[in-house]
C-alpha cells in the first residue's frame, strides 16, 4: 500500500468543498440526490469530508454525532467507483471512525443502499453486520442499516 498516492482529507467548508461533497455523494446514492442547500443544512448536524488524491476528487464521507442513551453515532464512507479498491475508503472511515469515538460515541452504524455491493462488502470487511432492511415511506429503493460488531 505505500506505493499508493496518500490520500488527503478535508473538511466540506464552503460552498466549493460542499459541491464536490454533494457531487461524490449523488453519484453514489442516486435514490437520494441532495442539493446544496440540503448539503450546507447535513452541515451544520454533521461533520462532511472529502478525499483527495492530488487534486481529484476520490470520494467523501459523513460522521453523525451520538445519539441516544447508547451514544449511536453514524460513519459513512463514499468513494467513487473509479477509485475503489485502493485503501481510500479505509482512511475515509477509519477518520470517521476515530472522530466519532472522540465525540464520546459507543456504537458504531453505516447506513448503504442496498444495491451498492461494492458498499455492502466494505462495510463486511469493516466488521459491520446487517440490522435492518427497509424501503422509506413512498420510495421503492431498499436501504441496509449496519452496525459494528
Amino acid at each position: 500500500m505505500s506505493d499508493l498516492p496518500t490520500v488527503r482529507l478535508e473538511r466540506a467548508v464552503g460552498d466549493a468543498m460542499l459541491e464536490q461533497w454533494r457531487y461524490v455523494h449523488n453519484v453514489i446514492i442516486p435514490a437520494d440526490p441532495l442539493s446544496l442547500d440540503a448539503v450546507r443544512e447535513r452541515g451544520t448536524r454533521y461533520r462532511l469530508e472529502n478525499a483527495y488524491v492530488g487534486d481529484v476528487l476520490v470520494g467523501c464521507s459523513t460522521v453523525r454525532p451520538p445519539e441516544g442513551e447508547d451514544a449511536v453515532a453514524t460513519v459513512i464512507a463514499r468513494v467513487l467507483p473509479a477509485y475503489r479498491r485502493r485503501g481510500y475508503g479505509t482512511a475515509l472511515y477509519e477518520n470517521g471512525l476515530a472522530h466519532a469515538r472522540g465525540l464520546g460515541a459507543k456504537v458504531i452504524e453505516t447506513c448503504v443502499l442496498a444495491v451498492n455491493e461494492d458498499g455492502l462488502r466494505f462495510a463486511g470487511k469493516q466488521g459491520f453486520v446487517e440490522v435492518e432492511r427497509y424501503v422509506l415511506d413512498g420510495e421503492n429503493d431498499e436501504w441496509v442499516d449496519l452496525r459494528l460488531a
